[in-house]
């Protein structure tokens, strides 16, 4: 049976088995991109913003979404982002200039990240960016005095760690005592950095941020960790700390194969406004805006990978290898979070599973194989397979390794689909080699 809760809202099959996604058949969007590609649906990245969007504001209108751009971003779509009324949390000086590039508004614009360069916070301060949050005693001193330098007060939210464990991969888990990110609440450094960013001059401390992981596919970590953060906040407003804004990051959990069902956007929302609301009342807080950061669950649904099969190898007894032209070079998950996804055959959609196969990508690493064991159509040279979730990460994480070109992306809509980053040549991956 078709997957459909892992693939795009419009995806289906039709009546002779072809794929087809937002009206365009899959072999025919391999025709003419080619593969490896990456597909992009519009209608599900619009769908998936409005839900966010109007699940948090039905229940809190002061809300703001943004968009956590590292899921993956470039100017085209962060114009369709933001004309569903989306603000960018960027983490890096590539990612602020796309957003730059693309004109969004700087006020809507929040800048994360653990280690921030000189030169990222003075591109920020340049561009009048809405929101650094800051991530290190180091970062607060830095940042202080850079804005001093340029004459502006910056605004900041501090991003604190509160010590829950999410229960996700633990390479995707930030909220913890043992992360590289945010000032633990409980070595004391949390309060310290608080301090820190009162006194300083050229800043603006106006909130509170954190991030648990992701994905997380349970409420109570986002109920614990809020009423905790919001308590811990309480403890400094006699020192002068207004919670102006409160950010409990993102981390929505999305499905990658068929038995898995993360909660609706509707029931995270519950969760993050009833406990903020009741902790704040409890407390005599003044309800702050609220700041959330999907972006695996808003693209990651809408993406569907393209691969072509070549090579197949049967191991007598042991395994079926089928390799297609892809692999950990467009989708390094699998080797590096032992991802699953699920894979089907988008030709022979119709058809029965009838052998099980392991699906190896074509990279020089053992490790290198984006599905093991699953039950597929008897497949052949040439056939066509469709990875779906794949729009979050898989592009944003692609690598030249082996000098292969990452593949191309289109966004398809109503039976028509618009290039909006072609595949790499030979000449762009050497384009900045010095002889």
């Amino acid at each position: 049976m078709f997957p459909q809760s892992v693939f795009p809202d419009t995806a289906e099959v039709d009546s002779r088995g072809q794929l087809v996604l937002g009206g365009c058949r899959a072999a025919d969007l391999a025709e003419e991109h080619g593969t490896p590609v990456y597909v992009l649906d519009e209608v599900t990245i619009r769908a998936r913003c409005r839900s966010f969007i109007d699940e948090f504001r039905k229940l809190y209108p002061a809300t703001n979404v943004s968009y956590a751009c590292k899921a993956y971003i470039n100017p085209a779509l962060a114009k369709v982002l933001q004309e569903e009324g989306m603000g960018f949390d960027v983490v890096s000086g590539g990612e602020l200039a796309t957003t730059i590039i693309a004109q969004v508004p700087m006020d809507d614009v929040y800048f994360h990240g653990n280690n921030k360069t000189p030169q990222e916070l003075s591109e920020a301060l340049e561009h009048s960016i809405g929101w650094v949050v800051v991530d290190s005693f180091h970062e607060i001193q830095l940042l202080d005095q850079l804005a001093g330098e340029a004459g502006k007060t910056q605004d900041i939210l501090i991003r604190v760690s509160p010590g829950v464990d999410p229960h996700t991969h633990v390479y995707t888990t930030t909220g913890t005592l043992d992360s590289k990110f945010g000032f633990s609440i409980q070595t004391g450094h949390a309060a310290e950095a608080i301090r820190m960013g009162l006194a300083a001059k050229n800043l603006n401390l106006r909130g509170l941020h954190f991030h648990l992981g992701s994905p997380i596919f349970e409420l109570e970590p986002y109920r614990v960790a809020t009423d905790l953060v919001l308590r811990f906040a309480a403890e400094f407003r006699e020192e002068g700390l207004e919670m102006q804004r409160f950010s409990p990051g993102g981390g929505f959990a999305i499905g990658y194969t068929r038995g898995q069902e993360p909660p609706p956007i509707s029931d995270y929302a519950e969760a993050i406004v009833s406990t903020m609301t009741e902790t704040c009342q409890d407390l005599g807080m003044e309800l702050p805006t609220l700041v959330i950061e999907p972006g695996r669950s808003i693209i990651g649904p809408a993406g569907v990978a393209l691969y072509r099969v070549g090579g197949i190898k049967e191991v007598p007894g042991i395994r079926k290898f089928v390799s297609v032209d892809g692999g950990m070079g467009d989708n390094i998950r699998p080797a590096l979070y032992q991802a699953e996804y699920e894979v089907i055959a988008a030709n022979k959609a119709n058809l029965e599973p009838a052998e099980k196969v392991t699906i190896a990508g074509k990279y020089c690493e053992s490790g290198d194989l984006l599905a093991s064991d699953i039950m597929l159509p008897k497949l052949e040279s040439g056939d066509l397979l469709a990875i779906p979730a794949a729009g979050a990460y898989c592009p944003s994480m692609a690598s030249n390794y082996n000098m292969n070109p990452r593949p191309p992306m289109v966004l398809v809509k109503d039976g028509k689909n618009r290039l909006i980053r072609r595949r790499e040549s030979y000449q762009d991956m050497m384009h900045c080699d010095v002889d």
